[in-house]
């Protein structure tokens, strides 16, 4: 039989079937309910989409072959990501933006300096060239940092999933529902890969989805095995023809994938002190004790150059150099991570998603309002009240503000050493305590600002899903409850009026009152009183155990109420376990995590705060000292020796630029190292993260600034008042 007679034959039996069972019958079933397609189009990350144009667009322009040892390297990362990407367009993509940083760098280098009345900068044009160069083997390992990155996040996840596929294969032996059950209701990424499971099936790239399931496994055989052979548990429970054998199995699964993700982290927590030590080290104490000699240093190697350029060399080594260090040590230490217990982000569900904005109640009318605009406008008036002596000076450059016969000066700008008189528009700063003071408040302004914003983008989304934490905390005696009710007979609307009734009180017992107040009041069904979007009991508790434990319900009471009663005890068991496990790993982490949030919250910002007040200090005798060493040569007094000294001693960095850079480092620091103590705690929160950057960027920015004005104002006082009795008369 030939190809057409094959499909004349299958469309006529097809016709058959319909015209006697209806066009159901003959209707072909879907593996998933959407196409992987379009699946990945809505939920991929759009820096990745970006990445992968970015790429292709260099392959087109230059394609350049990439080493096959290495290439075959680089596309298992490519396919870990789904990155629509060839390992030729990563190289490609790494040389041109590598020649494009140099060229453009070098350039820009020569040209604003030329605009500004600068002399060139050559160290620049050296950092562009050194960085460009490193930015060649950098960008040919972002595949890899992708694929670390989804494999932390999917990790993350891992316990979720076969938690999802168990509660769904106890009542249902089916292999492919239960992963298109555990996609359903798991977030990005492993609900990708799930997909992905089915739709190679779809495909017809394997034969069964035990195939392709197993095809997806050997990628984790190197990094969790415990998920790999809980997987390979509850496919093995199919063939059990026994139901206590197969149930058994089910639950040596999850108990697993629950042991094996205590030890791990068990493991990570032991070896994680090293690491730490290290990024403690390069990050935080070496950075901040070189500030301490730094403006030393800086004046007396920086007679004859501009203290602008200057800052501009302090600014490449802290604020670009260092945060990325530390960063790519942060990564790492990351990437090692085991798995864990990622938190949802709830945020991103349709029904909460406004609940990220600030909401304002104008009369009758409700407003939400994007938190960046409250930010944008607290940036931009620090921003106008930080470079005001700038501001000043270019439009009126003999503007000066003085208290206490000039002791503090708002703005004090100087001639250069070797030029004793200059015009006003030549003098150099600004110096001055006001000028170092109103820096401060640019600082403070920019670290509230971005800390605003995550904390009002994150502040009302937290309350729900710490109300929806309660819930999952004591929803296994709810569920262990309302299994007991079912096992009694009783249907599922009774029994959720009894539970509510005996836990009165909870927040277990506010969830089963809502669903049955919808049941009776509202005369709705027992799906619809829990899943609706609008009135349903989850829009209250947006959780997706819940929700697994609810959907469960609804497909095992229509087996029967004591199928549903089996399954809703199981349920309890298994939520009780993994909260036991849990709180295990949360103890294990404490000591590391409490380290690094005194860090981030007091010992980085209090400790730079008070070299800022000392620099400030040294700043201020520095410039003084060199005034009145310039005002004895001209005078002809002791010229020989001071000749001497003048060549060597420069004038000092101004407070103003040099307390701009260190801010920022202390606004980088605190950003950096909340988002890797927020990894190492919770794994991939983006919400929680989110909450956290907000609440240590404000507090550590404060303290900071409120620590070095408070020095800055007492050491000026001090140095000042030595000056005055040593060096005039």
């Amino acid at each position: 039989m030939n190809q057409d007679e094959y499909l004349e034959l299958l469309e006529k039996y097809k016709a058959k079937i319909k015209g006697e069972f209806g066009e159901a019958a003959v209707k072909p079933t879907r593996v998933s309910s959407q196409e992987y397609s379009e699946f990945k189009e809505e939920l991929y990350p759009t820096r990745y989409s970006l990445y992968e144009k970015l790429c292709n667009l260099a392959e087109k322009i230059v394609n350049l072959k990439a080493d096959p040892t290495k290439a075959a390297i680089m596309q298992k990362d490519l396919d870990i990501c789904h990155l629509a990407v060839t390992p030729s367009g990563v190289l490609s993509f790494s040389i041109l933006t590598a020649l494009f940083t140099i060229v453009v760098g070098s350039l820009t280098t020569f040209a604003i300096p030329l605009v500004l009345g600068l002399e060139p900068m050559f160290f620049l044009v050296i950092f562009f060239l050194v960085g460009g160069v490193i930015m060649i083997p950098a960008l040919q390992k972002i595949p890899g940092f992708m694929a670390n990155t989804w494999r932390m996040k999917a990790s993350n996840q891992m316990v979720q999933s076969i938690f999802f596929m168990v509660t769904y294969m106890r009542h249902t032996s089916n292999l492919e529902r239960a992963i298109e059950f555990a996609a359903d209701h798991l977030e990005p990424p492993l609900s990708l890969d799930f997909r992905k499971i089915l739709w190679d099936v779809e495909t017809e790239k394997f034969g069964n989805i035990r195939d392709s399931a197993n095809a997806y496994l050997d990628f984790w055989k190197e990094w969790d095995k415990e998920f790999v052979e809980a997987f390979h548990l509850i496919e093995s429970s199919l063939f059990e023809s026994s139901e206590e054998r197969r149930l058994s199995l089910l639950d040596k699964a999850l108990e697993v994938v629950l042991n094996g993700t205590y030890e791990n982290m068990l493991h990570y927590a032991h070896d994680l002190q090293n690491p730490m030590t290290m990024l403690h080290m390069l990050g935080v104490v070496l950075p901040i004790l070189g500030l301490v000699i730094l403006p030393l240093v800086v004046s007396f190697m920086g007679s004859g150059t501009n203290p602008f350029t200057t800052a501009i060399y302090i600014a490449l080594l802290y604020n670009v150099s260092l945060p990325i260090g530390v960063y790519y040590l942060g990564r790492i230490i990351l990437s090692k991570r085991p798995a864990g217990y990622g938190a949802v982000d709830i945020g991103e569900q349709p029904g909460v998603k406004h609940f990220r904005n600030v909401n304002l109640s104008l009369g009758s009318v409700s407003v939400d309002v994007n938190p960046f605009y409250f930010s944008a406008m607290i940036f931009i008036v620090s921003l106008i009240i930080g470079f005001s002596p700038l501001i000043l000076h270019a439009f009126y450059p003999n503007f000066e503000i003085q208290w206490l016969d000039g002791t503090f000066k708002l703005m004090d700008y100087v001639c250069p050493p070797d030029t004793p008189a200059c015009a006003a528009e030549s003098k150099i700063g600004p110096y001055g305590i006001g000028s170092s003071i109103l820096s401060i408040v640019l600082i403070a302004g920019m670290g509230c600002a971005v800390g605003l914003y995550y904390t009002l983008r994150s502040k009302n989304v937290i309350k729900i899903r710490e109300k929806t934490k309660e819930l999952e905390e004591e929803f296994s005696s709810a569920l262990f409850q309302l299994g007991n009710r079912l096992g009694d007979g009783l249907p599922a609307e009774i029994a959720f009026a009894k539970v509510a009734e005996t836990m009165r009180g909870t927040t277990s017992g506010d969830f089963f009152n809502i669903t049955e107040k919808n049941i009776t009041k509202l005369g709705m069904g027992l799906e619809q009183a829990i899943f609706d979007p609008q009135v349903g009991s989850l829009a209250h508790y947006p959780s997706n155990v819940i929700e697994s434990a609810m959907k469960v319900l609804v497909e095992s009471i229509r087996k029967g109420p004591r199928i549903a009663a089996q399954a809703l005890l199981s349920m309890s068991r298994y939520i009780k376990e993994i909260h036991r496990v849990e709180e295990r790993l949360k103890d294990l982490m404490a000591e590391i995590i409490s380290s690094m949030k005194a860090q981030i919250k007091f010992l980085t910002p209090a400790i730079a705060g008070i070299v800022i007040g000392i620099t400030s200090m040294i700043s201020t005798i520095l410039t003084k000292l060199a005034a009145q060493l310039s005002s004895f040569a001209t005078r002809g007094e002791g010229v020989g020796a001071l000749g001497d000294v003048l060549t060597i001693f420069g004038i000092g960095i101004p407070t103003f630029h040099f307390q701009i850079v260190v801010g920022l480092y202390i606004i980088q620091i605190a950003y950096i190292l909340t988002i890797l103590s927020s990894g190492i705690e919770n794994g991939a929160d983006p919400l929680g993260e989110r909450y956290e950057l907000g609440k240590n960027l404000i507090f550590s920015t404060l303290l900071y600034c409120f620590l070095a004005g408070l020095v800055m104002i007492l050491f000026n006082v001090f140095a000042i008042s030595i000056m005055k009795n040593t060096l005039v008369g």
